[in-house]
């Protein structure tokens, strides 16, 4: 699942695309957008980001956020607040580009968590890093460890496993 844009978000649906997945991209209907990028088999347009936002959460057992602006933050910061708040279950955030993330996160450590607006433990599930391989690797053993949760509480009330591809959002 992606935002359906050219640049990384066709890279990813591109690879979903080639690897026969389902390629999802959600737009956002603006006037300097562009349309879904070629790779998107399942595209969404949506006049407004909340409701996009909350398709990208429902939908996603991760999330990998690269550089961007405003719109990375905005999905960036609600996927945050969601998790923090408990009003969805944790999942992984990757963030890709480590010159791009750190200075947040030490923003995030050193200012508002040590000042009590956040704990420090909200941050524990954020993984920043320039290596995709490590980046896969983190998103694989969440997904695991979710399946395997799923699965034991399956057990406990009598449906069974939980099968299927691990989505992520790009």
């Amino acid at each position: 699942i992606t935002g359906g844009g050219p640049g990384i978000m066709e890279a990813a649906n591109h690879g979903c695309f080639d690897s026969d997945g389902i390629s999802v991209g959600l737009g956002i209907e603006l006037p300097f957008e562009q349309d879904l990028n070629e790779y998107v088999e399942l595209g969404i347009d949506f006049r407004y980001f909340f409701a996009r936002k909350t398709m990208f959460i429902k939908y996603s057992q991760g999330f990998v956020v690269f550089p961007g602006g405003f719109g990375t933050f905005d999905e960036l910061f609600e996927a945050l607040t969601l998790v923090q708040t408990k009003k969805v279950t944790s999942f992984p955030v990757v963030l890709m580009g480590t010159s791009y993330w750190n200075p947040l996160m030490d923003w995030l450590r050193n200012t508002v968590a040590e000042q009590g607006k956040i704990s420090h433990s909200d941050l524990d599930f954020i993984l920043v890093t320039d290596d995709s391989d490590e980046a896969l690797t983190h998103l694989v053993e969440a997904e695991a460890r979710r399946r395997s949760l799923l699965d034991e509480w399956g057990n406990v009330i009598g449906v069974g496993a939980v099968n299927g591809p691990p989505p992520f959002a790009f």
